[in-house]
């Protein structure tokens, strides 16, 4: 697990900004605390830094250069089918200098082409630069776990360089992008639970490539780019045959493989391990394996009024029942309150929900026992856990569809928008609507209950729970795999009737065929979150540093939203709840609180 980045100069004889990769590579560094490089040829420069959980040669080390091939690659992710990949392209002829997955990417590159990522199972972002044509080739996994971001900046000859990162900080960092706010992305920011759909991100210089994509760039800067990967949504010849009862076994058979694949390391795997049933049954299927005395950590927080912060009686149940090697991390407001700055500099983007403390803290103590973990991130947009899909499967008609889950789900509506944002960064349109009625119209997904679905696994999942645990894992250079996403996973739950998942209270099929697997109490609980009460009553410390983050003189002079508005909510903090339980003032001030600790 690492870092990347890199530029490409327009022209040629005009050397790339090595000071800039550089720079860029060391705001990185918490993300591959254990080994870094940069290699400039010709119009290119590539910057790597490394998490070591797999021992290598000095022939893995990045960025790998393969004179023979006239290849060179910068890679950010792990390949869990990379030895049968390795064992096809030996069978081709190639020879092999390392073990490590970064050989069989580049490898795999010059035997099949750009569309070699069709064959890969596994985490990816990454950077392949052909020295004969100049051309460079960039690439992000199928559900986007690994970030990749670029900007266009003022080339050395004229023109514009083309830079890459896996942060939008570190492209920041690098120099000579626009800071300025995209009023778009802030719209969707306020509006759609403050996810911002790729390419956009909150600064108008920065862009995100969408995930499942491949980016092409020509030696004259032109760009095009191609999806590789779509999932369909609704039954495939001869599933109208299955039962539950079938259904139910082909899921978790294809859950075991998949936390099977992601045990490949030379370094214990742990779990975050809520008590929910997604971690629990990752914790089991890891059990089944074979795995014994396995690592798990659990965090919670003091309860504030009636609201508990922590869900410890679950995850005891699981940890005694599996015999795990587990560990209860307890963290109260006082501290909290202090690594809420450090916790806002490792996003790579304003992330509003309260979790990230919760993840930031419970990585650091992680980190301390383990370099990887498996987590169950995604099995609520895969399996359909959310309580706004039940109401969308008798729902009929495009507006009906929309209107259905834009009430749910959306923290505000245009006539709220209106009140909220500065006349300068609001043209009348409610961006967050159209953007969900264009999603809902593509093929693909013919029911407004698998509209929704797809739209939160390729959407939201990506730019709100993968990111978060992401960033907050990688702040303390640890791996977080992700079972749920593997794409074989998400691809037969897609086909699982909608009825079977999102019955009796959502993830219906799924929580049947875990209790082949672990105790009945964790399926049959009250469904749960991640529970970080002292960031949606604000109170005390944290209502002052909020005051003064929305009231600073920066705030004000960057004009983003009206006064009286703000006014509003810190007359009231705790009287502004979002729909989807959220603090309203929270969200307004952690947007400003991410750009003044980044600086922008």
């Amino acid at each position: 697990m690492c870092g990347i980045s890199g530029e490409i100069q327009p022209k040629t004889g005009h050397a790339p900004n090595v000071a800039a990769v550089q720079a860029m590579c060391d705001v990185l560094s918490r993300r591959g605390p254990d080994g870094h490089g940069v290699v400039a040829q010709g119009r290119v420069a590539l910057g790597h830094r490394r998490l070591k959980i797999i021992d290598l040669s000095e022939a893995a080390q990045q960025p790998m250069v393969d004179s023979e091939l006239g290849l060179s690659i910068v890679f950010n992710g792990c390949i869990y089918n990379h030895k049968e990949l390795r064992a096809e392209l030996e069978g081709k002829g190639y020879r092999f200098f390392s073990t490590g997955d970064t050989e069989v990417l580049i490898k795999a590159y010059h035997a099949w082409g750009p569309r070699f990522v069709e064959r890969m199972n596994g985490m990816f972002a990454f950077c392949i630069v052909e020295r004969e044509s100049g051309r460079a080739v960039l690439g992000r996994d199928r559900l986007g776990i690994k970030p990749l971001y670029w900007a266009e900046v003022p080339g050395e000859g004229g023109g514009k360089a083309f830079r890459f990162a896996s942060s939008l900080p570190a492209l920041v960092a690098g120099g000579g992008v626009d800071q300025s706010v995209d009023p778009v992305a802030l719209y969707h920011y306020m509006s759609f639970h403050a996810v911002v759909p790729a390419p956009r991100t909150i600064l108008k210089g920065v862009k995100k490539m969408p995930p499942g994509t491949l980016m092409t760039v020509e030696p004259d800067g032109t760009r095009t780019e191609t999806k590789f990967w779509e999932v369909t949504y609704g039954p495939q010849p001869g599933d109208e045959r299955k039962s539950f009862a079938d259904w139910q076994e082909e899921v978790i058979s294809v859950l075991r493989t998949s936390v099977r694949r992601r045990l490949v390391s030379d370094v214990p795997v742990g779990v975050l391990l809520s008590g929910g049933l997604d971690s629990s049954l990752i914790t089991g299927l890891l059990a089944e394996e074979g795995q014994s005395n396995i690592k798990t950590f659990s965090i919670g927080f003091e309860t504030v009024g009636e609201e508990r912060g922590d869900e410890f009686q679950y995850s005891d149940i699981v940890a005694k029942h599996f015999g795990t090697d587990h560990r209860k991390l307890f963290v109260d407001s006082s501290r909290a309150l202090p690594e809420l700055v450090n916790c806002v500099r490792a996003q790579s983007e304003p992330m509003v929900s309260h979790d990230n403390i919760g993840f930031y803290l419970l990585s650091q103590e992680v980190a301390k026992h383990v370099k990887v973990v498996q987590s169950g991130q995604g099995a609520d947009e895969v399996f359909g856990g959310y309580h706004w899909y039940p109401p969308l499967l008798d729902v009929s008609g495009a507006d009906a569809a929309v209107d259905a889950y834009s009430k749910v789900f959306f923290d505000r509506g245009i006539d709220e928008m209106r009140q909220v944002l500065s006349p300068a960064m609001f043209d009348g349109t409610d961006h967050a609507r159209a953007f969900v009625a264009e999603r809902f119209k593509m093929p693909g997904a013919e029911r407004a209950v698998d509209q929704a679905l797809r739209l939160d696994t390729t959407v939201m999942l990506v730019d709100d729970p993968v990111k978060r645990v992401d960033n907050m894992t990688m702040a303390w250079g640890l791996e977080a795999r992700v079972p749920f996403l593997d794409h074989e996973v998400v691809e037969l739950a897609a086909r699982v009737p909608a009825e079977m998942k999102v019955a009796e209270d959502g993830k219906y099929v799924l929580k049947e065929a875990a209790r082949k697997v672990i105790p009945s109490e964790v399926i049959d609980r009250p469904k749960g979150y991640f529970p970080v009460p002292a960031l949606k009553y604000l109170r005390g410390p944290f209502l002052e540093l909020v005051r003064d983050l929305v009231t600073s003189e920066k705030a004000r002079s960057r004009g983003l939203f009206q006064e009286n508005y703000v006014n509003r909510l810190l007359a009231e903090p705790e009287a502004h709840i979002t729909p989807l339980r959220g603090s309203k003032l929270w969200q307004v001030a952690l947007l400003e609180f991410w750009f003044q600790e980044h600086g922008i």
